[in-house]
């Protein structure tokens, strides 16, 4: 089954008062390439997003974003009394009247350090990795759901387009045989009036030679063989799961071998088929960029 490279799955999960959202969007790249972004305190857990994503992607930019939560406690948030001491010396000093009002000791604890937040050095990445890995899970099996889905559609657009090059291909196949009866002819006329104008004499075996060689230069079976194959090797190739790479190559044989009969049948019709395999030709190489 063919899989595209672009998609993009997220998912939400919650264990207790630990909460997590997962947003994955992946493209298109010759390689693999993680780019991980993931809340305060959960950087360690890098290394294992990126093991996990190896297992299910082999090739693409695949950007995740984590986010998590958790429920605050009350035990969290503590006074810093030091820092809270040092605010009420520098108030005494500047206002001894107001250094014991509530209203001013309330001010004070807004202030910046009085209180501080302990939530994110609360957070424990291994003890949390559980959770964080459900979560994962899910965003990446949306993920797969939609580059199945995607794979789908670009396999039955492949296929189209190596029936396009098998019908032309056809056609130059039951074409090839009369390149050579056709030089023949023309060349026999061509000489035909030479010799009418000239007077002079040409050897039949001259002639034979001539046609002999060129049929020779513009024999193609043996790259409409090989084309043939390299048409099967690609439908095989559709049926197996990251395919890409192979499918790039088996193209790039695809296209090699047609620059060949093109360059080597002297015949416009076959020169009109050759140029309806190119298009076809590539238009499967810009789609084959996306499959994984």
């Amino acid at each position: 089954m063919l899989l595209s490279m672009t998609g993009f799955g997220e998912a939400h999960h919650q264990d207790g008062p630990l909460s997590v959202a997962v947003e994955v969007r992946s493209i298109n790249n010759r390689h693999l390439k993680v780019s991980t972004r993931i809340g305060e305190g959960y950087a360690s857990l890098e290394s294992e997003v990126e093991a996990f994503v190896r297992q299910r992607v082999r090739r693409g930019t695949v950007q995740i974003s984590i986010r998590v939560s958790r429920a605050q406690r009350p035990e969290d948030f503590q006074i810093n009394s030091a820092v809270l001491a040092s605010y009420r010396r520098q108030l005494e000093a500047a206002a001894p009247q107001a250094a014991g009002d509530a209203a001013t000791l309330a001010a004070m604890l807004t202030l910046p350090g009085v209180v501080e937040d302990n939530s994110a050095a609360a957070a424990d990445a291994e003890a949390d990795w559980p959770v964080i890995r459900h979560a994962l899970e899910a965003a990446f099996d949306r993920l797969t759901t939609m580059r199945e889905q995607e794979g789908r559609a670009m396999e039955l657009d492949l296929k189209a387009n190596c029936q396009a090059i098998g019908a032309a291909l056809d056609v130059v196949e039951r074409r090839a045989p009369l390149v050579g009866d056709g030089y023949r002819d023309r060349l026999t006329e061509r000489v035909r009036k030479i010799l009418a104008e000239q007077g002079v004499t040409v050897e039949t075996t001259d002639l034979l030679r001539e046609v002999s060689i060129f049929a020779d230069r513009a024999d193609i079976s043996e790259e409409t063989v090989r084309l043939r194959s390299h048409l099967d090797q690609f439908a095989a190739s559709l049926a197996e799961e990251s395919a890409g790479r192979k499918l790039e190559f088996v193209v790039q044989e695809m296209f090699r071998e047609t620059n060949t009969i093109g360059s080597k049948a002297n015949d416009v019709e076959i020169s009109r088929q050759v140029i309806e395999i190119k298009t076809a030709i590539e238009r499967i190489r810009e789609m084959i960029q996306n499959v994984e």
